[in-house]
This record gives structure tokens, C-alpha cells and sequence, in this order.
């Protein structure tokens, strides 16, 4: 039954972060998800999907290889 939809709070849990990162997510990073009435609910296939690829990344993990001085 891995394929119902799950809420902001079931699939904050499964990431292992808060509902507040999973708002921020959807809508500044293009998390996939699906607003259903005034609730959000996602599928945890598809988000798992998005975050192998990348979508979760932040960009101070993008610049983390370039942030270091020689000195």
C-alpha cells in the first residue's frame, strides 16, 4: 500500500524533517506534491524520486566545494 497519498506530516516524517521544510519545499523548490482542499498530500514514491535527483538540495551544499579559501 506504498502507493496512497500521504500528508505534509506522514511524509515529514518519513524525510526526517520538520512540516515547516516540507511547506518551504513545495513551494520554493518544486517538490512534487498536490494541494487537495486546503491540504497537501504527496506521494512518497514521487518524493523519494525528486530527492535522488536533487530537488532537496540546498545551495550552501552546492557551494561547498568553492566556499574554502586557499589561506
Amino acid at each position: 500500500m506504498s502507493d496512497r497519498w500521504q500528508s505534509v506530516e506522514e511524509i515529514a516524517e518519513h524525510l526526517g524533517v520538520s512540516k515547516d521544510t516540507i511547506y518551504a519545499w513545495v513551494t520554493s523548490k518544486g517538490m512534487p506534491g498536490h494541494k487537495v482542499g486546503r491540504l497537501w498530500k504527496f506521494k512518497k514514491d514521487d518524493v523519494d524520486a525528486w530527492i535522488r535527483e536533487g530537488g532537496a538540495k540546498s545551495a550552501s551544499n552546492e557551494d561547498s566545494s568553492t566556499g574554502k579559501s586557499d589561506g
